[in-house]
């Protein structure tokens, strides 16, 4: 893997919690970091995360501000750009992409800056299957 590395809402939240990963992702981190690079995040985690808090499913001992300051606050993490040329491009993504219009988004960042998603959706990693997408199942 080359790419640098995109989290996807649900592999922010096992890296937040230390949650055990598989293999290829943390070779995938592990070459990022040897390369200098940062890990991305993609600002629609925070709209995603808020979600998750309203509907009850956010599990955190603090609140979701605090919970998304402290993973930015990570010297090995940044957040991606997210322009609106990307947001158009979310629109018009070949093949059979993702429904959620987050993901769609995660999808338009990933490929137009040549990035690799971390992820455990399916759906994204079908996507990934299609040809369309590098991804890595975390």
């Amino acid at each position: 893997m080359k790419a640098s590395v995109l989290l996807d809402t649900c592999a922010a939240l096992w890296i937040a919690q230390n949650a055990p990963m598989r293999p290829e992702a943390v070779a995938a981190i592990d070459e990022a970091f040897d390369r200098g690079e940062k890990i991305r995040l993609s600002p629609i985690i925070g709209w995603e995360i808020g979600l998750l808090a309203s509907n009850g499913r956010f599990k955190s001992s603090t609140s979701p501000q605090r919970w998304l300051e402290r993973l930015l606050g990570r010297p090995q993490i940044m957040l991606a750009e997210l322009p609106p040329e990307v947001l158009l491009a979310s629109s018009f993504l070949p093949g059979t992409p993702p429904k959620d219009p987050a993901d769609r988004i995660i999808v338009a960042t990933a490929r137009e800056y040549g990035l690799t998603v971390m992820t455990r959706d399916r759906s994204l990693l079908a996507y990934a299957n299609e040809g369309y997408l590098n991804a890595v199942e975390c």
